[in-house]
């Protein structure tokens, strides 16, 4: 599936692990031991049906499966499905065979019956499950051994839905699937043994887990849990973080600030990972309610800020950013330029008169932004002044992670917030493109934009048309786009055969010592 994601994104694949300081001559994988992961802060749930936020994803793709996952080149492969879907030829209808003897932590039987009632409660619980419900005509398990799916119209997405880390169509024994969770069982690799908030999750090997026999493939293929347990700790301080790193407190650490890389080169604990254009940073706007639910005035903010200042303030130079209006880079499949010629262009005094036309009269802002990630924090300042330059009344409120991931549901609390997101092949897979998500974005052309684009199944006439999505992000102004940055992790250099990724996975890793 996805073919349209093309030997570019492979040779993307390949120049990203190639970052990673290489070992000639690895040692061979071993098992034992106890790996320490440094996180950015707590997650807010371990539902990740319930949750995009990241760090959720990156703990609960251990304890939980899906249909299909990404491999190499962000080619979507099976997982807990036996072979791709064999998929009708008006595009309507997907049957999809399951694997036989996968077990769950509490020692069931996968059938599809628990597929059947997982795909539904996504359906009910998750923001993009309650997409692709809109869209679903109706799902059966017709056998013990197959789910069929029928949409009411072609919809290109729903392979890359199935597949992602976050809102997640995790798979879960049918009798135990309250909302919220109470128990965390999936079929992963770990599973889930204690909680004990702020401190730690602690996950152990599955014993009996039933891995694919296929070779690793990214997060596809044969996945072998060597690693006795994972220890996933909230550090919300970068500082604290680059400290435990250099340490060996911890034996990988996730978001670290870029100023740090040459305190991490050459040391003999640990190594830097460094992942060109990893993502965007990213302003969401409330589009639903409050100030900025009026279009002239977001476009106003848009016009008010200094992305280059912004970045430098965050990355330092140019070898940590990409000053890019395009959401997606030259050489990828869905490159263009449609509306980004005011990209940086920043004016405050036409802002101003923006703002005041638009019938702006001196609201206050409530800017939402989090210290645990640093380039945020310092993107946001810059932010916050340029916007006060062009006479917004901005109220930056500095919160821990996990409380701005709390209010993001609540339209009342906040006008915009700062975040950010991995460059991915599919771009309906962003939460801002989900009208449920917070900020809200809908709009009669928007809503017409993204149907043309989602029902479109030739790769050529989609990318045609994300031309027009994005010329109108710029036009309605949902997000705000802030060029392309390159993220920093670091590794113990005992820590063997761990990928880069978005969402880093620890199964096929292992412990030297």
């Amino acid at each position: 599936m996805m073919r349209w994601v093309g030997s570019l994104l492979v040779a993307a694949a390949m120049a990203l692990a190639a970052t990673v300081p290489a070992a000639a001559q690895q040692p061979q994988p071993r098992q034992g031991g106890a790996l320490t992961i440094a996180t950015i802060g707590e997650p807010p749930t371990l539902d990740p049906m319930e949750s995009t936020a990241d760090v959720v994803g990156l703990i609960a793709q251990h304890v939980f499966e899906t249909l299909y996952t990404w491999g190499d080149g962000w080619r979507i492969v099976p997982l807990l499905a036996a072979s791709d879907p064999q998929i009708s030829a008006d595009g309507k209808e997907y049957v999809i065979p399951l694997r036989t003897g996968v077990r769950f932590h509490d020692g069931q039987e996968m059938t599809s019956a628990d597929v059947l009632a997982s795909l539904q409660r996504w359906m009910r619980v998750a923001v993009r499950g309650r997409t692709t419900a809109e869209i679903v005509e109706s799902m059966t398990a017709p056998s013990p051994t197959t789910i069929r799916i029928v949409l009411k119209q072609p919809y290109a997405p729903l392979m890359a839905l199935l597949s992602l880390q976050t809102s997640a169509a995790i798979i879960m024994p049918a009798n135990k699937q309250p909302t919220p969770l109470t128990e965390f069982i999936g079929t992963g690799p770990y599973r889930f043994r204690e909680r004990q908030p702020d401190r730690y999750v602690l996950l152990s090997r599955f014993e009996n887990y039933s891995a694919r026999s296929d070779a690793t493939n990214m997060y596809g293929g044969r996945r072998t849990a060597y690693i006795e347990e994972l220890r996933f700790v909230p550090v919300p301080n970068a500082a604290t973080r680059i400290e435990g790193a250099l340490s060996g407190q911890y034996g990988y650490v996730d978001s670290l600030p870029v100023e740090s890389v040459a305190r991490l080169r050459g040391q003999q604990r640990v190594e830097p990972i460094v992942f060109p254009s990893f993502g965007w940073p990213l302003i969401f706007l409330n589009t639903r309610d409050g100030v900025t639910a009026n279009p002239g005035i977001r476009r106003a903010i848009a016009m008010s800020l200094d992305v280059r200042d912004m970045l430098e303030a965050a990355f330092g130079g140019p070898d940590f950013y990409q000053l890019d209006g395009a959401y997606y880079p030259q050489g990828w499949q869905f490159h263009s330029t449609a509306g980004a010629e005011g990209f940086n262009r920043p004016d405050p005094a036409r802002a101003r008169a923006m703002a005041r036309e638009a019938g702006y009269n001196g609201q206050t802002i409530r800017f939402m932004t989090t210290q645990q990630f640093d380039f945020h924090y310092k993107m946001s300042l810059v932010a916050a002044e340029n916007m006060r330059a062009a006479g917004f009344t901005v109220d930056l409120q500095v919160l821990d992670w996990a409380t701005q991931l709390q209010r993001r549901p609540d339209g009342a609390l906040w006008d915009m917030f700062f975040t950010h997101g991995p460059i991915l092949p599919e771009p309906t897979l962003y939460s801002f493109f989900n009208s449920g998500a917070p900020g809200w974005w809908s709009t009669p052309t928007r809503n017409q934009v993204v149907s043309a684009f989602s029902s479109e199944s030739n790769p050529q006439r989609r990318a045609e048309i994300w031309g027009d999505v994005q010329r109108l992000i710029y036009s309605e102004v949902p997000i705000i786009k802030l060029g392309n940055f390159n993220a920093l992790a670091a590794r113990a250099r005992g820590l063997n055969g761990v990928q880069p990724a978005p969402w880093p996975f620890f199964w096929n890793a292992w412990l030297q010592n």
